[in-house]
């Protein structure tokens, strides 16, 4: 083993998130609900990355996440990749994709908003997903995925 590899334990079944930007992984973390977990969960952060500078690494044993939770994912930090661990070894490598829309995911930034003042489940849908703009169903009202804040 090259000693300047930097290691964390292997997992036998469950998922890696990798490449994350490293100012996100802890926003990964929470959106995940992953200290909830009662199963080991491994966080690094600040990892060198030829793709994009510095990232995150999350190791989460023993859990498979739904779409619904990747699609979560997407907000704070799109093209993420999942793999899909079972007996040591990669079964599946999933990149997260923004999706056409967002459920219960964003608050709306428009105070008048019913989603703001009734107790509902916000809907966006994704007009633009190169620039990451989003659009409330309720009262139409734009948003930049970047500066969103989440439910």
């Amino acid at each position: 083993m090259n000693k300047k590899e930097r290691l964390v334990a292997a997992i036998e079944n469950g998922t890696v998130i990798d490449h994350i930007p490293a100012g996100k992984t802890y926003q990964v973390v929470n959106l995940l609900k992953l200290q909830s977990l009662g199963t080991p969960v491994t966080i690094g952060n600040n990892f060198v990355s030829k793709k994009i500078g510095k990232k995150g690494i999350i190791k989460v044993s023993d859990k498979f996440f739904s779409d619904e939770e990747i699609s979560r994912l997407s907000v704070v930090a799109p093209k993420i990749v999942l793999n899909i661990i079972k007996d040591y070894e990669v079964v599946e490598k999933k990149t997260v994709e923004t999706p056409n829309e967002l459920r219960g995911i964003v608050k709306c930034n428009n105070p008048m908003c019913i989603t703001n003042n009734e107790p509902m489940q916000t809907v966006f849908h994704v007009v633009d997903k190169t620039h990451g703009l989003l659009k409330c169903h309720y009262c139409d009202k734009e948003q930049d995925i970047n500066k969103v804040e989440l439910c």
